[in-house]
């Protein structure tokens, strides 16, 4: 089988093609399968160059999703299964909304309609975003909440989950769009999420870095190790479309936790000197955009299909504890 991956420059790209490359098989409906090639697409060179070093099943793709070429070469790979993790996180695409709109609706747009000419409709994984909910003050919610976005990012991502599900229901795709709980810890460099500090105020202080909180310490997030994103992404492809009931859209289990137990976790599991390096200046406009956003959701959806949360937050700083050791 094929694979086509966007985004595949990004920390969960890399580490959504290692998996699979490193596996050289995986589970798509119910199904095991052989992967012939993984189809790399990002604009951003040299982490392609790197996947398709270390990788022969890796084919790196360098340009837009929307762009023509781009498209062309996606459709010609005939692909069983696209993962499309290509996005303007958050707080780039409140700045430009016209860049938001271009990468995150236009781009989705134009891949899906690409994908129409195919034989064989793909299994279509679109990353989407627990920000399409609103809260009046962070509070913890249902999956069935109605999506209620306040921020661009969180509108593009539902406009894309509206697509994806209408895109399935007429056979182009077999979708599923996965709602992703905020991402920590990730290695790495900060990037320009909202989010971003939820790993910053662990990466940082223990990689020898002062870290900023933007945030109050009463603010609580929606987490998930970036192991456990990756374990759920495989098994939304593994799913059997009918088992969706027509509803494409899967808010993902997550762990609720408060910014002042995630220090806390910090300081018990690492010490007070590492904790300390971590200054509050807050930040109106993150701040606005996070709280705007569940503290926590409910998930017996997602759960009764398979997909699994993290234990606890000392689960989490552990996973990157182990990355520190884990030679490059």
């Amino acid at each position: 089988m094929r694979i086509v991956i966007t985004g595949a420059a990004g920390f969960l790209g890399r580490a959504l093609i290692e998996r699979l490359a490193s596996a050289g098989a995986v589970d798509v409906e119910g199904e095991p399968r052989q992967i012939h090639e993984i189809l790399a697409c990002d604009v951003v060179e040299a982490p392609l160059a790197s996947l398709a070093a270390t990788y022969p099943l890796v084919r790196p793709l360098l340009g837009r999703v929307g762009d023509p070429d781009v498209l062309g070469a996606i459709v010609t790979a005939q692909p069983d299964l696209v993962v499309h993790l290509a996005a303007v996180v958050s707080s780039a695409a409140e700045e430009d909304f016209g860049l938001g709109l271009s990468v995150n609706v236009e781009a989705t747009m134009a891949l899906i309609q690409a994908l129409e000419v195919l034989q064989t409709p793909p299994v279509f994984v679109f990353a989407s975003s627990v920000a399409v909910f609103a809260c009046e003050n962070n509070e913890v919610i249902q999956d069935t909440t109605p999506p209620t976005p306040r921020s661009s990012y969180g509108a593009q991502k539902l406009i894309g989950e509206v697509l994806v599900r209408d895109a399935s229901r007429r056979g182009i795709l077999h979708g599923r769009s996965a709602r992703v709980p905020t991402i920590s810890v990730r290695p790495g460099k900060p990037n320009r999420a909202a989010s971003s500090f939820a790993s910053g105020i662990i990466r940082e202080p223990m990689t020898g870095q002062d870290a900023v909180l933007p945030v109050g310490r009463d603010v609580r997030l929606h987490l998930a190790s970036p192991d456990r994103a990756i374990d759920n992404f495989l098994h939304a492809m593994a799913l059997r479309q009918e088992v969706l009931e027509g509803e494409t859209t899967i808010t993902l289990p997550g762990l609720s936790v408060s910014v002042g137990e995630m220090l806390e976790t910090l300081r018990n599991e690492a010490g007070e000197g590492i904790a300390a390096r971590v200054h509050s200046k807050p930040d109106a406009g993150v701040e606005a955009i996070v709280k705007s956003w569940p503290g926590g959701i409910e998930t017996p959806r997602a759960e009764a299909l398979g997909f699994q949360r993290d234990g606890s937050f000392r689960d989490l700083l552990e996973q990157f504890r182990q990355t520190l050791s884990t030679p490059a």
